[in-house]
């Protein structure tokens, strides 16, 4: 493959409410909406409302500020936008979601961005709240890959940091054998809600270091027989999913360093021993990961799409605590 000037990057769509449409129904501020952190209380309940309906925002992808791009339902191309808050809200499931306040600049009206679906008429409790989080690119905020000192098994059974690897390493993969590392991607978050890294404890899934990936990363299981959760005995589940605070758990606080790993399918490897997957480069992927990876994937491999690998991906109904007891070792206490 070789090197290309890369094709104008496509606007990034996102679909927002107004933040009307999320209003508080138990607590002080009855009826107030989700806007500023100045005027939200931890504790508050919130609702989205039955009769919301999304919007698309479309967001230039190119360029030092955020502006609306091309095929907007909201505002003009080149209209600026601000990421001006960060709520964190608790689902009665126990699952947290990241909803981000957008300020249309010209307007001055707010919008709610949710960076995981949520159901309209349920209970969603505020936990924290965050002014202008760190002035992040919304592309930034998802992001498949490991963290700094994670070892990845090379073609020949050795181990080596993944922040030491190049392209041209061979490494070992589960289905393919021996591939060629392509592309190595770096980006440098806040570890603050949806970017911050996940734990697996050394020994929870038979590790022996910790193993360090960002929430979204999908972890590959094989189960057989009684041990299966799903139809099949293949499955790829989400970091986040596998949180039970004890084995597994959030680790925020500071920056972390994600390291994203191409090759030229879609691959499972090998980090700290657990089978995961490498990055699966698509249309959408290259829309949501950081603009400078996007930038480099597109320049360097022009046309590059991976198909989905055969795993089917596991959701967190299927990981109560009787399933996480069951798939997660012992480990010895002092």
């Amino acid at each position: 493959m070789t090197n290309q000037n890369p094709a104008p990057l496509p606007g990034q769509p996102a679909h927002v409410f107004e933040a009307e449409a999320i209003c508080v129904t138990s607590g002080a501020n009855h009826g107030d909406p989700l806007g500023a952190p100045e005027a939200c209380l931890q504790g508050d309940v919130y609702q989205l409302s039955r009769n919301a309906v999304p919007a698309r925002l479309v967001l230039a992808t190119g360029g030092a500020g955020q502006s609306v791009a091309a095929g907007s339902q909201i505002g003009a191309p080149g209209d600026a936008v601000a990421l001006v808050a960060r709520h964190v809200l608790m689902a009665p499931d126990g699952d947290t979601v990241d909803i981000l306040i957008i300020e249309h600049e010209v307007s001055g009206r707010l919008y709610a961005l949710p960076l995981s679906p949520i159901a309209p008429r349920t209970d969603y409790t505020l936990l924290e709240s965050q002014r202008d989080p760190d002035a992040a690119r919304l592309s930034d905020l998802i992001c498949v890959a490991f963290c700094t000192g994670t070892l990845i098994t090379l073609a020949g059974g050795e181990q080596r940091a993944i922040e030491a690897l190049r392209p041209g390493d061979r490494v070992l993969t589960r289905d393919s054998g021996p591939q060629p590392l392509r592309f190595v991607g770096k980006a440098s978050l806040r570890a603050l809600g949806s970017a911050a890294p996940v734990v697996i404890a050394a020994g929870t899934l038979g590790n022996e270091g910790d193993l360090v990936v960002s929430p979204h990363h999908r972890i590959f299981l094989y189960r057989r027989g009684a041990q299966r959760l799903g139809d099949t005995s293949e499955i790829l589940v989400q970091a986040k999913h596998l949180i039970d605070g004890e084995s597994v758990w959030r680790r925020e606080g500071g920056h972390v360093d994600y390291y994203s790993l191409v090759f030229d399918r879609h691959e499972i490897i090998y980090a700290e021993g657990i089978p995961c997957e490498s990055l699966q480069v698509s249309e959408a992927m290259l829309h949501l990961m950081p603009e400078a990876m996007s930038e480099s994937l597109r320049a360097d491999f022009p046309g590059l799409r991976h198909r989905p690998h055969f795993g089917t991906e596991a959701g967190r109904a299927q990981f109560d605590a009787a399933t996480r007891a069951a798939l997660f070792k012992k480990r010895d206490r002092d």
